[in-house]
């Protein structure tokens, strides 16, 4: 079995490096593919430089333009299924989400048999360091708006550090996936969700980026809280699997 983790990146000079190798020290066998959206501090060239080290494990997409999040993982998530990964991983490229959980992700699919694994900050266990109070509050609420609108029964719909099997992307037609943000780490849990798919929650700390510049603005909170409405909609009409013939990849 294969696994990737997928890291998209955009002015991340300072934090790729360090990401990778703390990946790549780990006792399980993780690739990774870093997604760059044409970083012009250079992000790109250091990877081009580390895939010297490790040419079967470190993969770069290069995209021209800014065209976020969201897109960004699509992006990985089909050359991963094109590359026939089993296992894939979305995780941020700052340390917010420590690269030694990875492994406990890994676990909860392979070994336990859930179709989702998401590192949760709400769950049992998780927590929040180095945030302010009013972040907190922000988040928080986020994730309790989501899952009283969707009636989904994970406490932190919006993590962004996430296990999926392959046969959960398989699943989801990724064309239908609209949101680029928070609502994207939203959508893909609730598509996986209606499509009948096991999510588990393991419990992380989160911790707030040392070095670069955190991604969040307001028009990304304000496709969130929108979004969410928008999903619980289209649930009722179609959801989002792929149309018949298994198009939609």
């Amino acid at each position: 079995m294969s696994n990737l983790v997928i890291i998209p990146t955009y002015n991340e000079r300072e934090n790729v490096e360090a990401i990778v190798r703390a990946v790549f020290v780990l006792p399980e066998d993780f690739h990774v593919l870093i997604v760059d959206d044409s970083s012009p501090d250079g992000t790109a060239a250091i990877v081009r430089r580390l895939q010297q080290e490790f040419s079967e494990k470190l993969h770069l997409l290069e995209r021209q333009g800014k065209h976020g999040l969201g897109t960004a993982y699509i992006a990985g998530f089909r050359w991963g299924l094109q590359h026939n990964y089993d296992f894939f991983f979305e995780m941020d490229a700052d340390f917010s989400h420590n690269p030694q959980d990875l492994p406990r992700l890994l676990a909860k699919c392979r070994d336990e048999a859930a179709g989702v694994a998401v590192g949760s900050r709400y769950t049992h266990g998780g927590k929040v360091e180095n945030w302010p109070a009013d972040r907190i509050i922000l988040s928080y609420g986020a994730s309790l708006y989501a899952r009283l609108i969707l009636w989904m029964p994970v406490a932190d719909p919006t993590a962004g550090f996430i296990c999926y099997r392959r046969e959960v992307l398989e699943a989801i037609d990724l064309g239908r996936i609209r949101f680029v943000g928070y609502a994207f780490q939203i959508e893909m849990k609730f598509a996986a969700y209606n499509l009948g798919f096991k999510i588990r929650e393991v419990p992380i700390t989160f911790k707030d980026r040392e070095k670069g510049q955190s991604k969040m603005s307001l028009r990304i909170i304000r496709e969130a809280m929108l979004g969410v409405l928008q999903m619980r909609w289209r649930a009722f009409f179609g959801g989002y699997g792929k149309p018949e013939g298994g198009l939609g990849v």
